[in-house]
């Protein structure tokens, strides 16, 4: 009998309905996650997140292997509506994160938050896979109010990165790892074939009632783009 109860769930997480699920579970997961980090004090900079053209929420990245290690995890991508970033922010593309090596020790799961911040990284992450600090200049991104140097690094970088951690990899980055378009996965949440450029930029579908919370975070906490 557990044997079969064990199939029939394992059947209906392959199903098309399954898929659905799990992909708006993942939203639902990086909104929280995105009212987490904000809730904060000093943690995100305002003047960098109102300039920010899209953010990336990766809920869990898990980082594994001792000394040279890796990284893998999953997430949502939001960008501001409209011409020019101009808008509300959008309907979520899904995204893939993996790859990263460096000094580390041990496994555990981190929460990212990724500010894009131009409409170049906002294209070539939506577009296909990129290296961060290779494809795409990438830096820590400064915490505070500490004004002068946050916009210094903004200025210098097209990705801030941002994370929240138990364990070893408190303040950790994801140099040298990769981002691409989770197709597969923004095909099961839609139910249509669309890339990730034509859900996040051109906004040719409406956001999924999973994206509710990290939709309305961001529009609460950053409804202006400044860069306008």
């Amino acid at each position: 009998m557990r044997y079969i109860s064990t199939v029939i769930v394992v059947a209906l997480l392959a199903s098309p309905l399954g898929a659905q699920q799990r992909e708006e579970q993942r939203i639902q997961n990086a909104g929280t996650t995105i009212r987490e980090i904000l809730d904060v004090p000093d943690d995100i900079p305002q003047q960098l997140l109102d300039k920010a053209e899209c953010v990336i929420v990766l809920p869990s990245v898990m980082k594994f292997a001792f000394v040279f290690g890796g990284s893998y995890g999953r997430g949502a991508m939001t960008c501001r509506s409209g011409k020019d970033f101009a808008g509300p922010w959008g309907a979520p593309t899904m995204a893939l994160e993996g790859g990263s090596f460096g000094f580390q020790l041990g496994g555990q799961a981190t929460g990212y938050v990724l500010l894009v911040m131009n409409p170049r990284g906002a294209d070539s992450i939506s577009s296909s896979k990129v290296k961060l600090g290779l494809g795409l200049s990438a830096a820590v991104g400064p915490k505070g109010r500490d004004a002068i140097a946050a916009t210094d690094v903004a200025f210098r970088a097209e990705v801030l990165s941002y994370s929240r951690s138990r364990g070893l990899f408190a303040g950790a980055f994801l140099d040298g790892s990769t981002l691409r378009p989770d197709n597969e996965a923004n095909e099961s949440l839609y139910k249509r074939s669309m890339t990730a450029k034509e859900i996040v930029l051109n906004g040719k579908i409406e956001p999924p009632s999973a994206a509710d919370e990290l939709r309305s975070e961001l529009n609460k906490r950053s409804p202006k783009n400044l860069c306008n």
